[in-house]
């Protein structure tokens, strides 16, 4: 992501799961995560020109953001064990890079509303911002996951249209 950027949407995925790894990693509650990104990372303020680079996200979503954060945080323990069912044994969720897991969990808990994109739209913003993060295997990785999810969640999103 760079300065500039105008994709309030994905400003607002890249700022959840930056608030999902500071709260997991601080053992701070979401709320109090979400307050102090509001307050001082989120939209601009007063002669502000940060961009991603300053860890700020001046054109994120704050609604969106939030109830992805929120949603990740309730869901936590139901979303963590649709995760670990969808990685290999070799990988557990508890083992992988802190903000890949930030990554997973930010979108399942989108995948799991209901009324938000498509999955697959869903699932290309992660991919997205996994590369943001990550030059490896990660972002495949997050993708072949997050589809496994999806098909779980959204199983009418990936019935294959009838033949003519």
């Amino acid at each position: 992501m760079t300065k500039g950027a105008t994709r309030p949407r994905t400003a607002s995925r890249v700022a959840a799961v930056q608030a999902l790894f500071q709260s997991e990693q601080s053992q701070t509650s979401p709320e109090s995560v979400i307050d102090e990104f509001v307050r001082h990372r989120l939209g601009q303020l007063p002669g502000d020109d940060a961009g991603f680079e300053d860890g700020r996200s001046p054109d994120a979503h704050v609604p969106l953001f939030a109830r992805i954060v929120r949603t990740a945080a309730q869901q936590q323990d139901t979303l963590d064990g649709m995760l670990s069912g969808a990685l290999s044994a070799d990988w557990p969720l508890e083992k992988l890079d802190p903000v890949l897991r930030a990554v997973m969990r930010a979108g399942a808990a989108e995948l799991w509303m209901q009324d938000g994109p498509p999955a697959r739209v869903v699932i290309n913003e992660y991919l997205d911002v996994a590369h943001g993060f990550f030059d490896g295997d990660e972002p495949r990785m997050a993708n072949g996951v997050l589809d496994r999810l999806a098909r779980l969640l959204r199983p009418a999103e990936f019935v294959p249209a009838p033949s003519p």
